[in-house]
């Protein structure tokens, strides 16, 4: 009996030792993408801003989970969450962006959250992803169901980066070493900064912003707004770093940036302090009845618009990966339906598909006809809100 002992003792001690060198490598793999820890007099701005709780930033309103619900979603996962489609992305080059815009303001959609925003002159490029998974690991995670539409050094000369938080569908490693000896600033919210000086980036190339500042890019004002969502690349660093939307005023045309968020009342002082947008983009996809407040879900993006002032909606954060369990083509279905209901214009444009706000025609279809579940069957309800944020037409 004492043998076994001691034969099992050395067992576990040999799967113990095996799991450990398998962690640590795998730790040492992923360490350089999970970015940096703010300190000195990084740290002591972002203690000192409003939005910090002393152990991280908070939202104003706290995000409710249904962790049990949550546990058990896997049951109500759509067949189609996997696009199993050949999409019609538009490719392009560098010419394409030759000539200026006619009305002086251009989108182009890259898929998810990265844009390519002309305004007035000044160009602008969000939450930049070029290939890859949306994790640490490029053997794990969510692969992109298509290649970028445009090269990344196709791309028109950049006046500004901006990030809106640290997630890693929002701030890919790779893309900011091919994009950090260029000649552009990256705007960024408290903290995020260093993750991006760990990665080479210049401390002179980027502007580190609180919700309400801002700052100047050529003929644009840009100011970092609110958000309800969070922000973290692994376990440890939660809530570390600040997340934000965006209000680019320029002298002629305005556009609202989302990034991530759920529904929350400063959407309307938004609205009332650099409304009306020519433009706004709101993630429509990676919603869930069980985490309501982490993203807003197709119709609750439509009522965004509507709260800071939007003419023409383009829905962002879809059509890339799978990040949760609805199905693929729900965010561009229900979107549709929700805005049709409201009049509000809504643009759909096709990966790498550029568009003139003002002048943009009704969507027309590019994705496939495939099941999906309506807002009756799948709502995503938002909690702690004032009524005048709920209300609807």
């Amino acid at each position: 009996m004492l043998a076994f002992l001691r034969r099992l003792l050395r067992a576990a001690v040999v799967i113990g030792l095996v799991f450990g060198c398998v962690a640590s490598l795998i730790l040492a793999d992923a360490w350089f993408e999970l970015g940096s820890a703010p300190d000195g007099a990084r740290r002591a701005r972002m203690e000192a801003s409003p939005q910090w709780g002393g152990a991280g930033f908070e939202n104003v309103v706290p995000m409710w989970n249904d962790v049990s619900g949550m546990m058990m979603s896997w049951r109500e996962t759509s067949p189609h969450t996997e696009a199993q489609f050949e999409f019609p992305v538009v490719r392009g080059q560098r010419e394409r962006f030759a000539q200026a815009p006619a009305s002086g303001l251009r989108v182009t959609w890259l898929g998810h959250s990265t844009l390519l925003l002309e305004v007035d002159g000044a160009r602008f490029l969000t939450d930049p992803i070029f290939g890859g998974r949306a994790a640490p690991l490029d053997w794990i995670g969510p692969a992109p169901w298509y290649p970028p539409p445009i090269a990344l050094e196709e791309l028109p000369q950049l006046d500004a980066v901006l990030i809106s938080h640290d997630h890693y569908d929002h701030l890919q490693t790779e893309t900011i070493l091919a994009l950090k000896d260029r000649d552009v600033i990256f705007v960024v919210p408290l903290g995020v900064g260093a993750h991006l000086e760990y990665w080479g980036v210049e401390a002179e190339k980027i502007v580190e912003l609180d919700w309400w500042e801002r700052t100047r890019i050529g003929s644009v004002d840009l100011v970092m707004t609110p958000a309800r969502h969070a922000s973290g690349r692994q376990v440890f660093d939660q809530m570390r770093t600040l997340w934000a939307s965006y209000a680019l005023i320029g002298p002629e045309h305005r556009v609202y940036f989302g990034g991530d968020t759920g529904l929350f009342d400063e959407l309307a002082e938004i609205g009332a302090q650099f409304g009306p947008f020519d433009l706004t983009l709101f993630e429509v996809g990676a919603y869930s009845r069980y985490w309501p407040d982490w993203h807003l879900g197709p119709e609750n993006a439509v009522r965004g618009h509507e709260l800071v002032r939007g003419v023409l909606l383009l829905p962002i954060h879809w059509g890339l990966w799978n990040l949760a369990n609805h199905g693929w083509t729900e965010p561009a279905e229900r979107v549709l339906i929700e805005a049709q209901r409201r009049g509000v214009r809504v643009a759909l444009p096709r990966p790498g598909e550029s568009l003139e706000p003002l002048t943009a025609a009704s969507p027309a279809r590019w994705w496939p006809e495939l099941p999906w579940e309506t807002v009756t069957q799948h709502p995503v309800q938002p909690t702690g809100l004032k009524p005048a944020t709920l209300r609807v037409p």
